[in-house]
């Protein structure tokens, strides 16, 4: 600790020997930062106060029909970015700033200038903004805040609507894509249901069409077997009655009856007529029924061609035995009805085997087909919220954008008009001045320290022997005279004198500046 003080008493020590070259460079440094300080143009402020009002009576109203943007960080991040080249340049324009430029490099360093000097910046509130702007021509900088604020009002308007014309367009682009795919998905489902529309149930699975298919054959066997056990019964009843004929030899074969064919013949006409009211031509049942019919006729005129013969071989020329039984004639009538009834079921016994044998063929490939119609579904499914969820957000979109034309969502109040400040805002003279001084204090105490450092000298024989490293016998002390010590008074007197004359002048200038401030007011 010793030491350390003894090497600082030696520098400060080794500066008051150079003390009258630090009190010069103070001097100097001074006087030149004091005339640079009064030498700096006076800057002149121009201002304004914009309020965003972002609270619109339709947000509430609208609130999940339209889309609602934060108006809020929209302003946030507009006011960060509206200081850009593009802006600063339309703003060099509109404020008649351009005038004098001729080059490039002219335009970017009037660009760059008003880049640096521009401000805009939140004034306590949160959607009030202050604009800013600094020049030595008051009329300037008037119109830059000017211009400025239109360029801040017309910037947010612009970029909302720009944004809600390209989400629109978006979305309309999106639309006419799913459209396409909703329609090639349409498509393979309608192929896939032609294809397979005698396999695919609507609504039911294949083994529910299974067992009602096996259902109505077995329903339809049972009245087959329940039809032929009647007709079996009617033959029975027929073979106890004994049929009595007679009728002419030469009458027609339409006019003649054979009981126990033309009931047959009514009863299936008559089944064929009711079938023709609810089946197509060619309906497997009607198409039975008219072959039925057909073979009855056909055996009709067998049976007439028979009884002919029988009546001709007996050599009688008259008229043929025809049924006068009454009972005989109602059996016959009831086994041809029944006859009738049996072929009509058999083809339809036969028609549900058909079905059952071709759909107990293709239960097979039901897993298959039940696979790919939950595909097409899922894909068409797909495709049909996304549709439709588009279309959702492209009517959002453009009652959005009627919201916007109709009302604006942010609306702008120019709360202070722009203005200059009377008196100069800038440069700080007395602050400066001050800087200055200190500054001149600074260089001075530094001057006086590099020049001991740089021409050194040793004060007592401690510091000789420390940095020497060599054995000091013994010092010389010298004896001052009388006029050597009135020449260190006088110096010391005039240093000191200078000292104060510096720190004076400080004082006279700060004193000068606050007489012309207040004289200016």
């Amino acid at each position: 600790m010793d030491q350390l003080i003894r090497q600082a008493l030696s520098i400060l020590k080794g500066m008051w020997q150079w003390r009258w070259i630090g009190l010069f460079v103070a001097w100097v440094v001074g006087i030149i930062a004091a005339i640079v300080v009064v030498r700096m143009p006076d800057q002149f402020e121009a201002s304004a106060r914009i309020y965003v009002d972002t609270q619109s009576v339709l947000k509430p109203l609208m609130s999940g029909l339209a889309v609602q943007p934060n108006v809020d960080q929209q302003i946030a991040i507009l006011s960060r970015t509206l200081i850009s080249r593009p802006n600063v340049e339309k703003l060099a324009r509109m404020a008649d700033l351009d005038h004098g430029v001729k080059s490039k490099e002219d335009q970017d360093r009037l660009v760059d200038g008003l880049m640096r000097t521009l401000a805009i910046g939140r004034a306590g509130g949160d959607n009030l903004y202050t604009l800013a702007y600094r020049s030595t021509q008051p009329e300037r900088a008037m119109r830059v805040v000017q211009s400025l604020t239109s360029i801040f009002v017309e910037s947010s308007l612009g970029n909302k609507r720009k944004d809600t014309d390209t989400a629109k367009q978006f979305i309309e682009d999106q639309i006419k894509v799913y459209e396409k795919k909703l329609a090639d998905a349409e498509n393979r489902l309608k192929d896939f249901k032609l294809r397979n529309m005698n396999v695919s149930g609507e609504g039911r699975d294949a083994f529910s069409r299974m067992g009602e298919l096996n259902s109505a054959l077995n329903q339809a066997r049972l009245e087959l077997r329940e039809a032929e056990n009647s007709r079996d019964a009617l033959k029975r009843q027929i073979t106890g009655e004994e049929p009595v004929f007679l009728t002419e030899a030469n009458e027609p074969v339409s006019n003649i009856s054979v009981p126990e064919i033309d009931g047959r013949i009514d009863a299936m006409k008559r089944s064929l007529d009711g079938m023709l009211q609810k089946y197509t031509e060619q309906h497997p049942d009607i198409v039975g029924a008219r072959r039925v019919i057909k073979e009855l006729e056909e055996q009709k005129r067998q049976e007439i061609a028979a009884r002919k013969r029988i009546g001709g071989s007996g050599g009688s020329a008259g008229p043929m035995p025809v049924n006068t039984n009454p009972v005989y004639q109602q059996l016959k009538v009831s086994l041809a009805e029944a006859e009738a009834n049996i072929a009509s079921l058999k083809a339809r016994v036969a028609e549900y085997e058909s079905r059952y044998n071709q759909f107990k063929g293709s239960i097979r490939m039901m897993p298959e087909l039940e696979t790919e119609f939950s595909q097409l579904n899922r894909d068409y499914d797909v495709h049909r919220a996304n549709y439709q969820a588009l279309v959702a957000r492209r009517e959002s979109a453009v009652m959005s954008g009627q919201m916007d034309a109709s009302s604006a969502t942010a609306e702008f109040r120019l709360i202070d008009p722009p203005r200059v400040t009377p008196q100069p805002v800038a440069p700080n003279r007395p602050m400066l001045f001050t800087m200055a001084f200190l500054g001149a204090l600074a260089a001075g105490v530094f001057a006086s320290f590099a020049v001991s450092q740089i021409r050194p000298s040793f004060l007592d024989a401690q510091a000789l022997r420390d940095i020497t490293g060599i054995p000091v016998l013994g010092t010389v002390s010298l004896i001052v005279s009388e006029p050597m010590k009135r020449r260190e008074r006088r110096g010391l007197v005039g240093f000191i004198a200078g000292t104060v004359a510096l720190i004076g002048s400080y004082g006279a200038g700060i004193f000068l500046l606050f007489l012309l401030s207040a004289r200016a007011g």
